[in-house]
Protein backbone atom coordinates (compact mmCIF):
# COMPACT_ATOMS: atom_id res chain seq x y z
CA UNK A 1 0.00 0.00 0.00
CA UNK A 2 1.43 3.99 -0.92
CA UNK A 3 0.63 6.63 0.52
CA UNK A 4 1.53 10.40 -1.13
CA UNK A 5 -0.19 13.03 0.13
CA UNK A 6 1.90 15.92 1.27
CA UNK A 7 0.48 19.11 0.50
CA UNK A 8 -0.23 20.30 3.91
CA UNK A 9 0.04 23.28 6.06
CA UNK A 10 2.57 21.36 8.29
CA UNK A 11 5.13 18.91 7.37
CA UNK A 12 3.40 15.73 7.38
CA UNK A 13 1.02 13.01 9.31
CA UNK A 14 3.65 11.28 10.56
CA UNK A 15 4.93 14.33 12.98
CA UNK A 16 1.46 14.81 14.28
CA UNK A 17 0.96 15.25 18.19
CA UNK A 18 -0.77 12.86 20.06
CA UNK A 19 -3.96 14.95 20.63
CA UNK A 20 -4.07 15.78 16.81
CA UNK A 21 -3.97 12.07 15.70
CA UNK A 22 -6.92 11.35 18.94
CA UNK A 23 -9.07 14.80 17.67
CA UNK A 24 -8.49 13.30 13.68
CA UNK A 25 -9.45 9.75 15.27
CA UNK A 26 -12.53 10.85 16.76
CA UNK A 27 -13.51 13.24 13.97
CA UNK A 28 -13.28 10.31 11.25
CA UNK A 29 -15.24 8.22 13.87
CA UNK A 30 -18.29 10.35 14.27
CA UNK A 31 -18.67 11.86 10.85
CA UNK A 32 -18.74 7.99 9.49
CA UNK A 33 -21.20 7.22 12.43
CA UNK A 34 -23.55 9.93 11.23
CA UNK A 35 -23.24 9.06 7.01
CA UNK A 36 -24.41 5.21 8.39
CA UNK A 37 -27.26 7.39 10.43
CA UNK A 38 -28.26 9.09 7.14
CA UNK A 39 -27.62 12.41 8.60
CA UNK A 40 -27.73 15.08 5.86
CA UNK A 41 -24.00 16.86 6.15
CA UNK A 42 -23.27 20.19 5.18
CA UNK A 43 -19.92 21.15 4.77
CA UNK A 44 -19.08 25.17 5.96
CA UNK A 45 -15.43 27.24 4.53
CA UNK A 46 -14.19 30.77 4.11
CA UNK A 47 -12.11 31.89 1.54
CA UNK A 48 -11.02 34.88 -0.43
CA UNK A 49 -10.33 36.27 -4.15
CA UNK A 50 -7.78 39.20 -4.50
CA UNK A 51 -8.41 41.39 -7.70
CA UNK A 52 -5.31 40.75 -9.00
CA UNK A 53 -5.79 37.09 -9.18
CA UNK A 54 -5.01 34.99 -12.57
CA UNK A 55 -2.98 32.29 -13.21
CA UNK A 56 0.99 31.56 -12.89
CA UNK A 57 1.76 30.21 -16.14
CA UNK A 58 0.20 30.57 -19.96
CA UNK A 59 0.84 29.59 -23.48
CA UNK A 60 3.33 31.36 -24.88
CA UNK A 61 4.30 31.14 -28.56
CA UNK A 62 8.30 31.04 -28.20
CA UNK A 63 8.57 31.94 -32.12
CA UNK A 64 7.83 35.36 -31.32
CA UNK A 65 11.08 37.10 -30.07
CA UNK A 66 10.27 40.35 -29.16
CA UNK A 67 7.08 42.77 -28.87
CA UNK A 68 7.74 45.18 -32.05
CA UNK A 69 6.95 41.13 -33.90
CA UNK A 70 4.07 40.26 -32.04
CA UNK A 71 2.65 44.26 -32.82
CA UNK A 72 3.70 43.67 -36.61
CA UNK A 73 2.15 39.91 -37.33
CA UNK A 74 -1.25 41.43 -35.48
CA UNK A 75 -0.52 38.79 -32.41
CA UNK A 76 -1.16 39.99 -28.78
CA UNK A 77 1.95 40.68 -26.66
CA UNK A 78 -0.18 38.81 -23.57
CA UNK A 79 -1.63 39.97 -20.74
CA UNK A 80 0.48 42.17 -17.87
CA UNK A 81 0.78 40.31 -14.60
CA UNK A 82 -1.03 42.73 -11.30
CA UNK A 83 0.86 45.12 -9.65
CA UNK A 84 0.16 43.81 -6.75
CA UNK A 85 -2.70 41.34 -4.90
CA UNK A 86 -4.90 44.53 -4.91
CA UNK A 87 -8.48 44.19 -3.20
CA UNK A 88 -9.93 41.07 -2.44
CA UNK A 89 -13.13 39.34 -2.00
CA UNK A 90 -13.70 37.67 1.38
CA UNK A 91 -16.35 34.96 1.15
CA UNK A 92 -18.44 32.22 2.93
CA UNK A 93 -20.79 29.64 2.17
CA UNK A 94 -22.12 26.08 3.01
CA UNK A 95 -23.20 22.85 1.14
CA UNK A 96 -23.49 19.38 0.94
CA UNK A 97 -24.45 16.55 -1.84
CA UNK A 98 -27.10 18.70 -3.57
CA UNK A 99 -24.97 21.73 -4.27
CA UNK A 100 -24.72 25.18 -2.41
CA UNK A 101 -27.28 26.11 0.01
CA UNK A 102 -29.90 28.41 -1.53
CA UNK A 103 -29.64 31.34 -0.44
CA UNK A 104 -26.43 30.58 1.86
CA UNK A 105 -23.68 33.33 0.28
CA UNK A 106 -22.12 35.80 2.37
CA UNK A 107 -19.13 37.94 0.28
CA UNK A 108 -17.99 41.44 0.89
CA UNK A 109 -14.94 43.56 -0.22
CA UNK A 110 -11.87 43.58 2.22
CA UNK A 111 -11.18 46.50 3.74
CA UNK A 112 -7.36 45.50 4.89
CA UNK A 113 -4.59 43.78 3.37
CA UNK A 114 -3.55 41.49 6.25
CA UNK A 115 -4.91 38.07 7.10
CA UNK A 116 -8.83 37.54 6.16
CA UNK A 117 -9.48 36.14 9.64
CA UNK A 118 -9.30 39.81 10.85
CA UNK A 119 -11.92 41.17 8.76
CA UNK A 120 -14.20 38.05 10.07
CA UNK A 121 -15.80 38.36 13.52
CA UNK A 122 -18.03 35.96 15.44
CA UNK A 123 -20.93 38.49 16.00
CA UNK A 124 -21.44 38.66 12.63
CA UNK A 125 -20.34 35.40 11.53
CA UNK A 126 -23.14 34.58 13.92
CA UNK A 127 -25.88 36.44 12.65
CA UNK A 128 -25.06 34.67 9.51
CA UNK A 129 -25.48 31.47 10.96
CA UNK A 130 -28.71 32.19 12.52
CA UNK A 131 -30.19 32.36 9.20
CA UNK A 132 -28.67 29.41 7.46
CA UNK A 133 -29.77 26.69 9.76
CA UNK A 134 -33.57 26.87 9.49
CA UNK A 135 -32.79 25.91 5.58
CA UNK A 136 -30.67 22.95 6.71
CA UNK A 137 -32.15 19.67 6.49
CA UNK A 138 -33.26 18.28 10.32
CA UNK A 139 -30.83 17.18 12.14
CA UNK A 140 -28.15 17.83 10.41
CA UNK A 141 -24.33 18.11 10.49
CA UNK A 142 -22.47 21.04 10.08
CA UNK A 143 -18.74 20.34 9.13
CA UNK A 144 -16.59 23.49 9.99
CA UNK A 145 -13.01 24.61 11.23
CA UNK A 146 -11.84 26.04 14.79
CA UNK A 147 -11.73 29.72 13.21
CA UNK A 148 -11.85 31.72 16.18
CA UNK A 149 -14.90 33.22 14.75
CA UNK A 150 -16.45 30.23 14.48
CA UNK A 151 -15.71 29.31 18.50
CA UNK A 152 -16.95 32.19 20.47
CA UNK A 153 -17.68 30.53 24.02
CA UNK A 154 -20.81 31.25 25.93
CA UNK A 155 -19.01 31.53 29.38
CA UNK A 156 -15.47 32.97 29.77
CA UNK A 157 -13.44 30.27 31.58
CA UNK A 158 -11.14 31.59 34.02
CA UNK A 159 -7.25 30.78 33.01
CA UNK A 160 -3.87 31.36 34.66
CA UNK A 161 -4.02 35.03 33.99
CA UNK A 162 -7.19 35.71 35.57
CA UNK A 163 -7.22 37.58 38.84
CA UNK A 164 -7.76 34.95 41.90
CA UNK A 165 -10.51 36.48 43.38
CA UNK A 166 -12.14 36.42 39.92
CA UNK A 167 -11.60 32.72 39.83
CA UNK A 168 -13.41 32.56 43.62
CA UNK A 169 -16.24 34.25 41.94
CA UNK A 170 -16.53 32.67 39.04
CA UNK A 171 -16.52 28.96 41.25
CA UNK A 172 -18.60 31.14 43.54
CA UNK A 173 -21.79 32.44 40.86
CA UNK A 174 -21.63 28.25 39.27
CA UNK A 175 -22.51 26.75 42.58
CA UNK A 176 -18.96 25.07 42.56
CA UNK A 177 -17.89 24.22 46.73
CA UNK A 178 -14.57 25.12 47.68
CA UNK A 179 -11.85 26.40 50.29
CA UNK A 180 -11.11 29.61 50.63
CA UNK A 181 -7.94 28.73 51.95
CA UNK A 182 -6.73 27.38 48.37
CA UNK A 183 -3.79 28.95 46.61
CA UNK A 184 -4.73 29.90 42.92
CA UNK A 185 -3.20 26.87 41.43
CA UNK A 186 -5.39 24.95 43.19
CA UNK A 187 -8.44 26.82 42.51
CA UNK A 188 -7.72 26.25 39.07
CA UNK A 189 -7.56 22.82 38.84
CA UNK A 190 -11.16 22.96 40.28
CA UNK A 191 -11.69 25.02 37.21
CA UNK A 192 -10.44 22.88 34.93
CA UNK A 193 -12.36 19.60 36.57
CA UNK A 194 -15.77 21.58 35.72
CA UNK A 195 -15.08 23.49 32.60
CA UNK A 196 -16.62 21.33 30.36
CA UNK A 197 -19.89 22.32 31.25
CA UNK A 198 -19.26 25.90 31.11
CA UNK A 199 -16.61 25.96 27.49
CA UNK A 200 -19.53 25.56 25.31
CA UNK A 201 -19.24 27.41 21.63
CA UNK A 202 -22.30 29.73 20.70
CA UNK A 203 -21.95 28.34 17.27
CA UNK A 204 -22.60 24.54 18.50
CA UNK A 205 -25.43 25.89 20.94
CA UNK A 206 -26.98 27.75 18.33
CA UNK A 207 -27.05 24.45 16.32
CA UNK A 208 -27.79 22.42 18.79
CA UNK A 209 -31.29 23.99 19.94
CA UNK A 210 -32.60 23.48 16.53
CA UNK A 211 -32.04 19.71 16.49
CA UNK A 212 -28.94 20.15 14.37
CA UNK A 213 -24.88 19.11 15.19
CA UNK A 214 -21.70 20.80 14.27
CA UNK A 215 -18.71 19.04 13.52
CA UNK A 216 -15.56 20.35 13.79
CA UNK A 217 -12.41 19.65 11.57
CA UNK A 218 -9.03 18.87 13.60
CA UNK A 219 -6.45 21.34 13.81
CA UNK A 220 -4.74 22.10 10.29
CA UNK A 221 -6.88 19.28 8.63
CA UNK A 222 -8.79 21.72 5.98
CA UNK A 223 -8.28 18.65 2.91
CA UNK A 224 -10.99 16.76 5.49
CA UNK A 225 -13.50 19.67 3.79
CA UNK A 226 -14.58 18.86 0.51
CA UNK A 227 -15.43 22.36 0.11
CA UNK A 228 -12.03 23.11 -0.40
CA UNK A 229 -11.90 21.57 -3.88
CA UNK A 230 -14.86 23.66 -4.65
CA UNK A 231 -13.25 26.60 -3.87
CA UNK A 232 -9.87 25.27 -5.83
CA UNK A 233 -12.55 24.87 -8.90
CA UNK A 234 -14.38 28.31 -8.44
CA UNK A 235 -10.72 30.12 -8.00
CA UNK A 236 -9.85 28.21 -11.39
CA UNK A 237 -12.98 29.61 -13.26
CA UNK A 238 -11.76 33.29 -12.22
CA UNK A 239 -7.87 33.35 -12.71
CA UNK A 240 -9.12 32.14 -16.29
CA UNK A 241 -10.91 34.77 -16.67
CA UNK A 242 -9.18 37.57 -14.98
CA UNK A 243 -8.17 39.74 -17.47
CA UNK A 244 -8.70 43.68 -15.58
CA UNK A 245 -7.33 42.66 -11.97
CA UNK A 246 -10.47 45.48 -11.29
CA UNK A 247 -12.44 44.17 -8.13
CA UNK A 248 -15.52 44.68 -9.76
CA UNK A 249 -14.71 42.46 -12.90
CA UNK A 250 -13.85 39.53 -10.00
CA UNK A 251 -16.75 39.67 -8.50
CA UNK A 252 -18.75 39.38 -11.58
CA UNK A 253 -16.62 36.37 -12.52
CA UNK A 254 -16.98 34.86 -8.88
CA UNK A 255 -20.54 35.19 -8.91
CA UNK A 256 -20.56 33.44 -12.80
CA UNK A 257 -18.06 30.81 -11.39
CA UNK A 258 -19.63 29.65 -8.28
CA UNK A 259 -23.13 29.40 -10.69
CA UNK A 260 -21.67 26.52 -12.67
CA UNK A 261 -20.85 24.66 -9.29
CA UNK A 262 -23.80 22.09 -8.94
CA UNK A 263 -24.68 18.37 -7.05
CA UNK A 264 -22.38 16.56 -9.36
CA UNK A 265 -19.35 18.79 -8.45
CA UNK A 266 -20.23 18.80 -5.07
CA UNK A 267 -20.68 14.96 -4.84
CA UNK A 268 -17.63 14.25 -6.85
CA UNK A 269 -15.46 15.95 -4.31
CA UNK A 270 -17.05 14.76 -1.34
CA UNK A 271 -16.97 11.11 -2.85
CA UNK A 272 -12.65 12.11 -3.36
CA UNK A 273 -12.33 13.11 0.00
CA UNK A 274 -14.61 10.03 1.73
CA UNK A 275 -12.27 7.18 -0.79
CA UNK A 276 -8.53 9.34 -0.91
CA UNK A 277 -8.53 11.33 2.44
CA UNK A 278 -10.35 9.84 4.99
CA UNK A 279 -9.27 5.92 4.06
CA UNK A 280 -6.09 6.61 3.33
CA UNK A 281 -6.17 8.83 7.43
CA UNK A 282 -7.48 6.13 8.61
CA UNK A 283 -5.59 2.86 7.18
CA UNK A 284 -2.28 5.33 7.73
CA UNK A 285 -2.40 5.59 11.37
CA UNK A 286 -3.13 2.03 11.69
CA UNK A 287 -0.41 1.06 10.09
CA UNK A 288 2.00 3.35 11.85
CA UNK A 289 1.18 2.46 15.33
CA UNK A 290 1.36 -1.25 13.83
CA UNK A 291 5.11 -0.31 12.80
CA UNK A 292 6.17 2.14 15.45
CA UNK A 293 4.67 -1.08 17.90
CA UNK A 294 6.73 -3.96 16.59
CA UNK A 295 9.95 -1.70 16.40
CA UNK A 296 9.67 -1.27 20.12
CA UNK A 297 9.32 -4.84 20.95
CA UNK A 298 12.15 -5.83 19.08
CA UNK A 299 14.45 -2.81 20.34
CA UNK A 300 12.99 -4.62 24.11
CA UNK A 301 13.91 -7.93 23.11
CA UNK A 302 17.47 -6.81 21.37
CA UNK A 303 18.29 -4.86 24.98
CA UNK A 304 17.08 -8.05 26.98
CA UNK A 305 19.36 -10.30 24.50
CA UNK A 306 22.47 -7.87 25.12
CA UNK A 307 21.36 -7.47 28.96
CA UNK A 308 21.40 -11.59 29.17
CA UNK A 309 25.00 -11.54 27.23
CA UNK A 310 26.42 -8.44 29.23
CA UNK A 311 24.90 -10.64 32.87
CA UNK A 312 26.26 -13.79 31.81
CA UNK A 313 30.45 -12.10 31.39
Amino acid sequence: MQFAFKKRGRDSLLIDREEIIVWRRDYLRKIRKYREQGRTIYYLDETWINAGHTKNIIWVDESIKSCRQARREGLSTGLKNPSGKGRRLIICHIGGQNGFVENGLWFFESNKSGDYHEEMNGESFEKWFSTILPTLEDNAVIVMDNASYHSRKIDSVPSSSTRKEDIKNWLNSRNISFDHNLLKAELLVLVKENKEKYNKCRIDEMARETGRTVLRLPPYHCELNPIELIWAQIKGKVAAQNSSFKISEVRKLFLEAIRTIGPDEWQKCIKHVIEEIEEKMWQLNNIMESTIERVVINLSETDTEDGGETNSE
